[in-house]
């Protein structure tokens, strides 16, 4: 893999000793937060990784997000991966990172249930992002700010760019990344002055009540959001009840987009979307199949004339349908994921496709732990990539922060910058023991009372 880069300066030194991982669920689909047009009782759940060293008292924590049943496969991914791990040296994985995340994403026979896809991509991310946290820890810095101090070389030193030369090269990478170098500074002092535009889900899930739809999107004014978002897709005569209730409740100024969760096929979202145009709609999130980039093409060109862009992403699959989606001109809004691809090495290669692109990145955040996860990967990009926030803005979902222990903070419509060392992903003991599935309390309590019934 040689490139025109150079390893980091300083690598910490140790071995990793050990990696655990537990399958955590939480039971949100009792009152149906997160419910939207295909998934309509989801519990919120993690397969969580812990990684320890003999070289730090710090441990790395990460987590790749699901809904509940399937959580045990993607752990079970992850204690595959675990032999892959355990006995590394630190300094050979962040020495040269794109190096080890490749060897973890290609080892010959785990690589035919991918390749770079699917359950062992999202248990690459949990890992991944582990080892970025145990990372940050370690130097005393939030995860932004480890990759804002480093130079653009040792940043495209942990880039894998197998497959994707035809859109961004390492020297482009470089390129994008230098240019951003003088003015990094006064760009970190304001993003921490004004915080990163955030947009909020919470207020209308396919699942609510019109009453609870009106009341919550009272309080979210009230707490100083302007960007609203409507789960669509079920019904057209419900979708336009809902949209109708949001937009009199948040007034016409204000900004509402909608997401269909991939539910319908591209003529069927072409034509549900006009029903909806008149609300004044700012994007349709995954209108179709995650992995149909012709058809999001073919619905962007549609709905252009009606106001309405296209975003997608959260289930992109790697950064070769992020590459495609890219230089297709598919996406109007990209909409990375913490953990759908294989964690932060690969979501820099797409932040980075996407400013050559000149796509804005607008992070999903609807699932346990992602909202403290990307608002890191935003200040990164506003520092060291874009420079910008117009049409940027990072998902938020008022759910289970309460759970872990630098929760994030949003306040007036915007995110806080994190100020704690690591990835902000780390729970606390506990929740963890708590949300244990099967046995935590939580869910031995549920059963008790006849709440839940394990399928």
């Amino acid at each position: 893999m040689e490139r025109d880069t150079k390893r980091p300066k300083l690598c910490p030194m140790g071995t990793i000793t050990k990696l655990t991982v537990k399958d955590i669920r939480f039971p949100t689909s009792l009152e149906a937060h997160g419910s939207d047009a295909m998934h309509k009782d989801p519990d919120y759940s993690a397969a969580y990784v812990i990684v320890e060293s003999d070289g730090s008292e710090h441990k790395g924590h990460g987590l790749t997000f699901t809904v509940g049943r399937g959580t045990d496969i993607v752990v079970l991914a992850v204690q595959t991966l675990s032999r892959l791990v355990v006995g590394k040296q630190l300094a050979d994985i962040y020495g040269n990172f794109a190096t080890f995340w490749r060897e973890l994403t290609s080892e010959t026979q785990l690589r035919w249930i991918g390749p770079e896809k699917g359950v062992i991509h999202l248990a690459t991310a949990a890992v991944v992002n582990a080892l970025w946290d145990l990372w940050a820890k370690i130097e005393c810095k939030p995860l932004w700010k480890l990759l804002a101090d480093m130079s653009p070389e040792e940043l495209v030193s942990t880039i894998d760019f197998r497959y994707i030369t035809d859109v961004l090269t390492p020297q482009e990478a470089l390129k994008i990344l230098r240019e951003s170098q003088p003015h990094k500074a006064d760009r970190e002092a304001a993003i921490k002055r004004t915080g990163y535009p955030a947009y909020t889900t919470s207020c209308a899930w396919l699942g609510y009540s019109d009453e609870k739809l009106s009341r919550l999107a009272q309080e979210a004014l009230r707490q100083g959001f302007t960007r609203f978002k409507v789960k669509v897709g079920a019904d057209v005569e419900d979708d336009k009840r809902r949209c109708s209730i949001i937009r009199k409740e948040v007034g016409w100024d204000k900004i509402i987009m909608v997401d269909a969760n991939q539910r319908w096929d591209v003529e069927e979202a072409i034509q549900y979307m006009k029903n909806l145009a008149h609300f004044k709609l700012h994007w349709i999130e995954e209108p179709t199949s995650p992995d149909d980039v012709l058809g999001h093409a073919a619905i962007k060109k549609a709905l252009a004339p009606f106001g309405i862009g296209v975003a997608t992403g959260e289930q992109c699959q790697n950064r070769v349908v992020f590459k495609q989606f890219l230089q297709s001109g598919a996406m109007d809004f990209c909409q990375i994921d913490a953990t759908r691809v294989g964690g932060v090495n690969e979501n820099l290669a797409i932040i980075l496709m996407a400013a050559k692109c000149k796509v804005p990145v607008c992070p999903h955040a609807g699932g346990v732990g992602l909202c403290e996860y990307v608002q890191h990967l935003s200040v990164f990009d506003y520092i060291c990539v874009s420079g910008s926030t117009e049409n940027r803005v990072i998902e938020y979902v008022d759910h289970l922060h309460e759970h872990f222990l630098d929760p994030c903070v949003v306040r007036n419509g915007c995110y806080v910058v994190p100020e704690m060392p690591g990835y902000s992903i780390e729970m606390k003991p506990d929740s963890l023991a708590a949300h244990e599935y099967p046995d935590g309390h939580t869910w031995k309590e549920l059963r008790a009372k006849g709440l839940i019934e394990d399928k």
